[in-house]
């Protein structure tokens, strides 16, 4: 739910803050807030006014008519409300009917008034506008404001003057104080809309000579305009309702849910509770929900929640791992039971989350066997039967009881299992698998479109053209569309989703319609280009275009337009869409847009004769017409429910997730789906659900329609404000109106079919005959993940796995690496030779590293990436061009030297012997040898890491051997050192052979295969882009070689 309310001392906060009024806002900020923490010294120097003045001190937790409970200490001094607040702070107590726990109170200066100074007024939210009530006599004793007060309408989009408030507003109010309220009132109206909230009440507002005072204040904001307000809010304090505590664990979902693309939520409401509930889905947590209170369950449901949007493995480990803690902390001497249940999704592989609740079960197997859990499950979806199948073999491998079941059974039948009211079958039919579905039996590839036979309920409305709008009168709204979509129709779709797109074609061709409903796609973040997607068998392209108008005017066959702006975005492009007159249906798939800017697109979407249809909803779909996105899920529920073909019942429902279980009891127990629209979750949907049940009465191919909507328990939608708007209330309405209206949804499915054969039996629905649709192609992908099919990979890597929740190196997650402090040298151990290399080993490595970082820029790597950076190249360039002088006469010798000292050493021969072979084959001895150093002036280099591997390393065979090589050489000549380069390369080969983490074998291909060239390439990058950034920051100009360094010999006989 969107609007959440806010506790006194916020919405003050933001009142004091952010009104603009030319009325006297007195006691601005001078409020105390205290707690069982409080220090009573400290709050009085934060606030002296404590000292001096009278109080007033109640509690500010939300709690409703705090005045006649007794909950307001008035006209105390500071030791009056200390006296005041000792019964009080910290203790239970009962408020209506929920218990709980005073510990968070507000202090503020006592007003002296008189009772014809008090008012009341408050603004709260409606579909067509705010209303702002008021009422000359405010207080304790207001009594039924509904009733009483003067009510203002400020429609959507209009201001409210000074003038309106005064003339229709403050008709009992004294003249001396109208102005004051006028202008009070205004200012606090702006501010509601500024600052996005949904309801403001102040009773009492006193008025007296000194100005305007906010004595008692309730408030609820639009949290999902956070991302507009945040600068101005700043970070809110959400406080849960009295008699409900806040919970770490609920936190904690909420901080994965708010890290996640996927929806999260968890709301404890018993912790000693015995059915606990796991959902996928926020409809069908809430159907759940109240079907455990109608079946006598109220008191034993311990949490409400949800977890939907295609959460990762891992998201849904930690999601159900959360509920398994909370449900095993206590016993229950009846045992206690889990529900996993949910509705049948739409584009959410079922197997992938349910490996996340198999971990968890798994982890908790003991706590769930010792407090007797038995657990229920109930799914449908993409690749389903793979999830039951894993679920139910967990539950046999633990010996925790589990019963699954899937679409053959309905949807809430798990509960009356759970709570003993009917029995569990033994062993439910289950249905074929997903992909059989989709591999016809027969020969015939595809089904001419001529063999489908409609309804003939449908009559001459087969072909489902669309009924233009009514023209309507001069002056009022445009009429909008009876039918909104047809086999004709063509769709615009706004955003990069190609497996929405891919699902819309794949119906399209399952219905065997001529063309493809998606004439293009706008995305705003890359130019104009083509998207490849499947036409049946064959590739075809569609256009992608960078701005709505381009779109608009290269299709004019466009009537529809499907959104998938993300919530921030979704209202401009929107109102943009409504530019053009040819666009009839929109579809908003985003959730989280605030009410506000729902409620302004609403308003001109009626002004144009436009059909909204969300925002939050999955969309909505037309068997053999057309579908929105993922409506309907993949092609096996398409199929499974028969939406490939009209039938004669027509449903609306207010969630995405139940609009596909609806799908699935209407093909059961009737001759299926004609159209069915989810109309979205918000409270402000954009069409609502008699925009479409009448729309449904004027079409002459339905014979049934379905309405589902949902009992105040979750969705915004289902809030109730007054008793003729409980579901209780409503249903009773309905049936009095002659509607079939269910005891519980439990009973949903049995009443359609009652209803069904009834109209069967009078001839009102003729069944068709069935025919079977087209073969569509699997999809690579979605093959590959249900197992079918498998395919050599293009690449194989055994060094890092970034797909899990977390970066892996080598098998060791990215925060072990961390926790141990394994350094730069531990990870290049892990990356390049997949061990976990001794402390003194990683150490040797960053100790390589920086004696090789740099020297100087005479060198030819570091020249190069000098001239190429004076040149205007990039980094890459300037390093790359420096890069690739390293061979064997520059830095490229660590390998070479490491080969042929090893070849020397392992094949017995003495260091003399070595040093006259390779002068007599020509040879230079790789690693000897330095321009500038020399045994005389030897490199310092050298001798700290000789210190080092002298004192660190187990054994040093191959480096004395070089050692005694440079004996050696430096008898003939001073400068033939063992130098940088020869040295690692040596000195590496022993740390390879004699750390322990390697075999002869695999130290030796190491070497071979270049590792240790890689050591240089990796610490000398360092310099050279050193040096680049050098270049840079001394802003160097191009370079050029002086002449008379550059010797020019030319031929002689060219010389003139």
């Amino acid at each position: 739910m969107s609007a959440k309310a806010i506790s006194e001392q916020t919405g003050k906060e933001f009142l004091y803050k952010y009104i603009c009024t030319t009325a006297a806002v007195q006691n601005r900020f001078r409020y105390a807030n205290v707690t069982s923490e409080t220090d009573w010294d400290r709050l009085t120097q934060e606030h002296p006014w404590l000292l001096t003045e009278r109080l007033v001190v109640k509690p500010d937790q939300l709690i409703k008519r705090r005045g006649k409970l007794g909950l307001v200490g008035i006209n105390l001094d500071l030791q009056g409300v200390q006296d005041w607040l000792k019964p009080r702070l910290m203790r239970e107590t009962t408020v209506a009917k929920a218990k709980g726990v005073l510990k968070n109170f507000l202090i503020e200066p006592f007003v002296a008034h008189t009772q014809n100074e008090e008012f009341y007024v408050c603004i709260y939210a409606s579909r067509e506008g705010d209303y702002v009530l008021f009422h000359h006599e405010g207080g304790v004793e207001v009594g039924d404001v509904d009733a009483k007060a003067q009510r203002l309408l400020v429609a959507v989009d209009n201001k409210l003057s000074e003038d309106q408030v005064t003339e229709q507003l403050l008709t009992h109010v004294s003249d001396d104080k109208k102005e004051v309220l006028a202008s009070f009132i205004v200012g606090l109206f702006n501010l509601y809309e500024d600052l996005y909230f949904t309801y403001l009440e102040i009773n009492p507002l006193v008025v007296t000579q000194d100005g305007v005072y906010v004595l008692d204040m309730a408030a609820k904001i639009d949290a999902t305009a956070d991302y507009i307000c945040k600068a101005k809010w700043g970070d809110v304090d959400f406080p849960p309702p009295f008699g409900r505590e806040a919970y770490p664990e609920e936190a904690y979902i909420a901080d994965l849910d708010a890290k996640s693309g996927a929806s999260l939520k968890l709301t404890l409401l018993n912790p000693h509770g015995r059915i606990w509930t796991m959902v996928a889905g926020g409809g069908a947590s809430v159907v759940y929900s109240d079907t455990i209170c109608d079946l006598g369950g109220v008191d034993e449901l311990a949490n409400y929640g949800e977890y939907s949007g295609a959460p990762s493995e891992q998201q849904t480990y930690d999601y159900a791992k959360t509920i398994l803690s909370l449900m095993t902390r206590e016993k229950h001497h009846q045992g206690k039971v889990l529900i996993i249940g949910g509705s049948i999704a739409n584009f959410t592989n079922v197997a992938a989350t349910f490996k996340g609740i198999v971990r968890a079960i798994r982890d908790y197997q003991g706590p769930l066997k010792e407090h007797e859990v038995t657990i229920f499950v109930r799914r449908g979806g993409p690749n389903y039967q793979e999830g039951l199948r894993v679920m139910g073999e967990v539950g046999k491998t633990t010996g925790i009881p589990i019963h699954v079941f899937g679409t053959e059974t309905h949807m809430t039948a798990i509960v009356g299992m759970a709570l003993g009211h009917r029995p569990i079958p033994n062993q439910p039919p289950m249905d074929a698998h997903t992909a059989n579905f989709l591999l016809n039996a027969s020969n015939n590839a595809v089904t001419p479109a001529t063999t489908r036979t409609a309804s003939f309920s449908e009559g001459h409305m087969a072909t489902n053209d669309a009924t233009p709008a009514k023209k309507s009168k001069a002056g009022l709204p445009a009429a909008k569309a009876t039918t909104l979509f047809s086999r004709h129709t063509k769709a615009i779709v706004w955003g990069m989703q190609t497996r929405a797109v891919q699902g819309m074609l794949d119906f399209d061709y399952v219905c065997s319609r001529d063309e493809p409903s998606v004439a293009a796609m706008v995305y705003p973040f890359t130019g104009d280009h083509k998207q490849k997607f499947y036409w049946g068998h064959k590739e075809i392209l569609l256009p992608v275009y960078k701005n709505m108008a381009d779109a608009m005017n290269k299709h004019p066959e466009v009537d529809v337009l499907i959104s998938f702006a993300s919530l921030r975005s979704a209202f401009d492009s929107t109102m943009e869409t409504m530019q053009y007159p040819k666009i009839h249906t929109i579809a908003i798939i985003a959730e989280g847009i605030p009410e506000a800017q729902t409620r302004k697109m609403i308003k001109l979407a009626d002004e144009k004769g436009v059909t909204i249809i969300g925002p939050a909803t999955v969309g909505g779909i037309k068997p053999g017409c057309f579908k929105i996105g993922n409506t309907g899920g993949m092609l096996d529920n398409i199929l499974a429910s028969k939406l490939y073909r009209p039938g004669s019942v027509a449903y609306v429902s207010r969630s995405g997730g139940m609009s596909n279980e609806l799908n699935n009891i209407i093909s059961r127990t009737t001759d299926g789906v004609y159209e069915g629209v989810a109309i979205g979750g918000d409270r402000y949907p954009g069409s609502t659900f008699m925009d479409h049940v009448l729309r449904y009465q004027d079409t002459p191919g339905i014979q049934m329609i379905v309405v589902l909507g949902e009992v105040q328990f979750g969705h915004a939608g289902a809030c109730a404000n007054q008793a003729s708007e409980t579901a209780v209330a409503k249903n009773q309405a309905l049936r009095d109106a002659g509607a079939y209206v269910p005891k519980s949804f439990d009973e949903l499915g049995d009443v359609i079919r009652t209803v069904y054969e009834e109209l069967v039996a009078n001839g009102t629905i003729v069944p068709a005959r069935e025919v079977p649709p087209p073969t569509v192609p699997m999809d690579y992908s979605w093959a590959r993940e249900l197992g079918l099919i498998r395919k050599p990979a293009s690449f194989m890597t055994s060094i890092c796995d970034e797909r899990g929740q977390e970066l892996i190196y080598a098998g060791m997650p990215i925060t072990e690496v961390f926790k141990e402090e394994m350094g730069l040298g531990g990870v290049l151990g892990l990356l390049w030779f997949q061990r976990r290399l001794p402390r003194y080993a990683c150490q040797f490595i960053e100790m390589c590293l920086m004696v090789t970082a740099d020297h100087g820029p005479a060198v030819s790597g570091a020249h190069n990436t000098i001239v190429c950076a004076r040149a205007g190249k990039d980094l890459i360039s300037s390093l790359t061009s420096g890069l690739l002088t390293i061979g064997d006469r520059f830095g490229g010798a660590l390998d070479a030297a490491a080969k042929q000292f090893s070849k020397a050493f392992d094949s017995g021969m003495l260091p003399m012997e070595f040093v006259n072979k390779m002068k007599k084959d020509g040879k230079l001895i790789m690693g000897i040898g330095h321009r500038v150093k020399s045994i005389n002036n030897p490199d310092m280099r050298v001798q700290i890491l000789k210190d080092f591997v002298k004192q660190h390393f187990p054994a040093t065979q191959l480096l004395d051997y070089a050692l005694d090589v440079e004996k050696i050489t430096t008898s003939k000549k001073p400068n033939l050192i063992l130098n940088v380069d020869g040295f690692i390369g040596v000195a590496f080969v022993d740390l390879l052979r004699t750390c322990g983490g390697f075999t002869r074998d695999e130290a030796d291909e190491f070497v071979e295969i270049g590792a240790l060239n890689g050591i240089f390439v990796l610490g000398r990058s360092m310099g050279f882009i050193g040096h680049y950034l050098d270049q840079k920051r001394l802003k160097q100009g191009l370079y050029r070689h002086p002449w008379d360094d550059i010797s020019y010999v030319l031929p002689e006989h060219m010389s003139m």
